[in-house]
Order: C-alpha cells, then structure tokens, then sequence
C-alpha cells in the first residue's frame, strides 16, 4: 500500500489533502509539501472512512485532544460514550481511549464506531491489562504481546497510537543518575521501565521499532511518539532524562517518516512558564519540525481541582510558541477519574488555549472570530456575542442569571455602560 508521504513524496494531492487544505484555509500543496516533509500528518486510519480527515502540523490550527477512557476503579461504557459525546460537541478535534478496566476491546470498539473525530490510543495499557488479568507477572510480557495488541488497535481502526519508544536503558539511565522528585509519572514510561529493571532488557518498541512502523504503514496509523519521561513536577521540567528520550524521539521520527508512516512527537507536561518556548524550540530543532503534542504544560504544582487552568496557561504559551497538538487537563487531574462535567471543563480551557495560542502565532482566519465579538460588543448586540463565544451555552446561562434592567446592558455596568454612554449623542 502507498502511504499518503509515499504519495505526497510523488507530487500527488488526494482527496484527504484537499479536505483539509478546505478546513485549514490554505493550498492543497501547502498540505501536500508538509506531509511529504514530515511536518504534517493527517489522522485517519484506512479503515475509517467515516470520519474527516484531520490535519495536524506547521502553519494549521493548533488541534485538542480529549482522554476519555475506563479504570480498574470505574468501569462503565454508558458514561464514557456521554464523555465521548460531550467531548466533541465542545469542540475535540481528537479523542483518545486510555481504557485500563472492563472489556478493553468492546469499550475501544464502541468508542470508535460512535466518534465522529480521529480516536487514539496506548495499546501498551492494555497489553499490560491483559498480562495482569492471565494473573501472571510483568516481567512475563513478551514483546510479541506488545506488537499483537498493537496490530488489533490498528485493524480496529484507531487513527493514532502512542507509543514509548524513547524509554530506553540508556534514557532511564540519565534520568537516574541525574535524580528526579517525582521519578516517571507517564504510566506507559513506568510500566516499560519497571519491565526493562526486572528482565534487563531492552524496550521492545525501540528494540524492533522496525516492526513497529510496518504496522503503522499496513493501518496508514499515525505513531505518536510518546513522552515516557516527561516532567512530573516543575522541578524536574527539563532534565536529562527529558531532553535525551527527545533526542532519541527525533531520530526514530525520521526513520518512520523515510519509511513512509506519519509522526507526531509527544511532550511535557509539569514546566515553569520561562521554560516552555525553549522545549517547543528544542523539540522542533531536534525532531526536525514534526508535529508537537504537548500535555499542557502545566505551570504549577499546586492546583489540583483547577489543572484545567494551569493546563490552559502553559498550552497557550506553548501553542503560541509553535506546538501544533495540546491535550486536555481536566479539573480532575491527579484527583480521580474525570465526570462528564469534567470532560466538558477541560476541553473548552484547552480550545480557549489553543485559539490564543494560534491569534499569536497567525494562523489564518483565527483573530476573525474575536473581530466578529468585538463588532457585536460595539453594537450591544447581545445575541451576536452570546452565538460568537467559544461557550456559547454558558454565556447564555450567565446573562440569563443576572438579567439586567435594561436590555442593551449588563447588570455589571447598568446604565453606566461604556459602550452605551459612548454612543450617546
């Protein structure tokens, strides 16, 4: 089969190129020229025909994504289909199932049949899953365990996958030696690097990275090359362990990208506000400009019950800084498994990152929108604003809170209103 970099690499514009080119505002060929240079992907799995196909990369709008999935603690299909829902009616370009309890391969399948966006995954959870529920040890997972559960997340139809392929011997090694306060809180990085401690072996993914790509190249999956290693806390934000598995990263990314498979780079995660645009620099020098899916990042430690918030500070300077890809935080992080509410909350604070992100940066067509709210704010055109906000249902619900006494103000000026007094002759 020929890959879209296969066909982007031989001049060809396919119809997916097209379609996004329409969505992004911009030339088929601008598509074209960065898929073939590995600066661009399109998240659509062959299989999936059902879905737009979606462009992520340089000089696009910076995309979200939402993590939905089960736990061990609560497991129940109903309530992941609403968070699925809800998820994208607030305006997820993607959705990814982190499902670690019930029957992984139902909820996986039922996600992706009722999702009308690219559906990601990290098929190493549930590879682990399976090993535990066999009641058999870690160090017993076998690589042909790994690359099979791979295989059927593949022809089940997810669009992108993450994969550790940067937690190496080597990378745990830095990242030991050099000492860290929170150690590996990604739970793919953790899983991997206990199993290298107990079999003193290599990780599979790096080891037979090879065969990885054959997979990817047979589903036109995307591998999203995940941040096994990234900072848990700001005060390992940067460290060598971090900035050596990146290296790593961006060596595999050419390789996929020279076999023909689509690449995106995963990053941190906990960082200082004044740390943020050297990482986005660092990753886009170092991986050659591919596609940064950044974690937040989050700029404080101390926030739990409003991450969402800190997310949405350091995904703004990120996305402004040239991220291309910003995942949610919802309220819930580091407390439990988000509630619907929850999903809800963390998309609408990653789109409010994401839209600034991209005004700073100038991606075409982005300030429109704000030029639109401010013509309607001059004209007291109420409905206008409310139809514009990125949370439409909530500005409803506020004004129709607090309603004023008259109908072209808010009761927070009254008839003292700027706009209004300005207008008055």
């Amino acid at each position: 089969m020929t890959t879209l970099i296969e066909k982007a690499r031989k001049g060809v514009i396919t119809p997916e190129m097209e379609m996004v080119a329409e969505t992004e505002r911009v030339t088929p060929e601008f598509i074209r020229s960065g898929i073939a240079d590995g600066i661009i992907v399109i998240t659509q799995n062959k299989k999936r025909n059902d879905i737009e196909p979606l462009g992520i990369g340089g000089g696009l709008r910076t995309k979200i994504n939402a993590n939905i999935g089960t736990s061990g603690d609560k497991v129940d299909i109903d309530v992941e289909l609403k968070k699925l829902k809800v998820a994208i009616e607030a305006g997820a370009d993607t959705v990814m199932d982190l499902s670690t309890g019930g029957d992984i391969d139902f909820i996986r399948k039922e996600i992706i049949t009722n999702s009308t966006v690219p559906i990601g995954t990290v098929p190493i959870y549930q590879a682990i899953c399976e090993i535990v529920q066999k009641n058999k040890n870690l160090y017993e997972l076998t690589a042909d365990d790994i690359f099979k559960v791979i295989e059927k997340h593949g022809e089940d139809g997810v669009d992108f996958i993450t994969v550790h392929c940067g937690v190496t011997l080597d990378t745990v090694k830095r990242m030991d030696n050099e000492g860290r306060l929170l150690d590996i809180v990604s739970r793919g990085g953790a899983l991997l690097a206990k199993w290298m401690l107990y079999t003193k072996e290599e990780n599979p993914l790096y080891l037979q990275y090879d065969r990885l790509i054959e997979i990817a190249k047979k589903y036109e999956m995307v591998l999203s090359l995940g941040d096994g290693l990234r900072p848990g806390c700001l005060a390992d934000a940067t460290d060598r362990g971090q900035v050596q598995e990146t290296i790593i990263l961006g060596e595999l990314s050419d390789r996929a990208v020279e076999a023909g498979v689509q690449v995106m780079i995963e990053g941190p995660g906990h960082m200082p506000i004044n740390q943020i645009s050297a990482n986005i620099l660092l990753q886009k020098r170092l991986c050659h400009n591919a596609p940064f899916y950044v974690l937040g990042p989050l700029v404080t430690d101390i926030a739990p019950g409003y991450d969402h918030i800190t997310s949405a500070i350091g995904g703004a300077i990120a996305a402004a800084s040239g991220a291309d890809f910003l995942c949610y935080v919802t309220p819930s992080e580091h407390l439990s498994l988000p509630t619907v509410d929850d999903v809800r909350e963390g998309v609408i604070a990653s789109k409010i990152a994401a839209h600034a992100g991209d005004i700073a940066k100038g991606v075409r067509g982005a300030i429109e929108r704000d030029i639109k709210m401010a013509k309607f704010r001059k004209s007291l055109d109420w409905e206008g604003q409310i139809k514009t906000a990125i949370d439409p249902e909530r500005a409803r619900k506020r004004r129709s809170e607090n309603p004023p006494s008259e109908n072209d103000v808010c009761t927070m000026c009254a008839s003292f209103c700027s706009i209004k007094i300005g207008k008055e002759k």
